[in-house]
């Protein structure tokens, strides 16, 4: 069944601004004297938000809440630092294209990250006018797991959650959108995810056909 809006994550699915994330969070521990791998930033902080990333680097380690917030902002800046750099050429190999096939078949496109830079990352890509919708970090207080910003980012385009279609590269996102009560699809090995309606291993050159979840 064809959905009547597609909601798409940004980090890991249109784009891969991972790198750039890991290694602002790396510079942070370092600063902070605090160890941090490049596998726990995988395991651990895919589709995670700011302030739940920065709880797990810190775990049992006490700081003010000054103190936290200085560092996601210490952090935010490491990262736009090294995601200025971004051009249209980071975008997922046939995005645009896929973009514009949805929307030419009528389907309201949206973007739900919990990214505060996503507006940032979108103009960058030079994609911003693709999308009918962008709901990210600064419209929800919860982050995925928790439907909130899929449900918002449903509410942005004036479709019901279960018309939608939810792309996520983690399993948390996939969470959020089960939760929501949308159909999901997931980005990325099979294994990763539990409740995924449909995994793609990648969303490079793919088309809206390949998407759809069939009943």
């Amino acid at each position: 069944m064809q959905p009547k809006a597609i909601i798409f994550d940004l980090d890991g699915v249109l784009t891969d601004t991972s790198e750039y994330h890991y290694q602002a969070w790396k510079k942070l521990a370092d600063d902070e004297g605090i160890p941090f791998t490049r596998e726990e930033n995988d395991t651990h902080l895919r589709g995670v938000g700011r302030r739940e990333s920065l709880a797990y680097i810190i775990r049992g380690r006490h700081y003010s809440e000054d103190q936290i917030q200085e560092m996601m902002d210490r952090k935010n800046k490491y990262y736009n630092e090294k995601v200025k750099q971004m051009t249209p050429k980071e975008l997922v190999a046939g995005g645009r294209e896929l973009l514009t096939e949805i929307r030419k078949a009528g389907i309201k496109t949206a973007i739900a990250s919990v990214s505060k830079n996503c507006q940032m990352v979108l103009d960058l890509l030079q994609i911003t006018d693709l999308f009918d919708g962008i709901a990210d970090g600064n419209c929800v207080m919860n982050s995925k797991p928790a439907p909130d910003i899929f449900v918002y980012a449903a509410g942005l385009v004036h479709v019901h959650t279960i018309d939608c279609l939810g792309v996520e590269d983690a399993n948390a996102g996939i969470e959020a959108i089960k939760t929501a009560g949308m159909q999901a699809l997931g980005i990325g090995p099979k294994e990763r995810f539990q409740r995924a309606d449909k995994v793609l291993a990648t969303m490079e050159n793919v088309h809206l056909q390949d998407l759809l979840i069939q009943k």
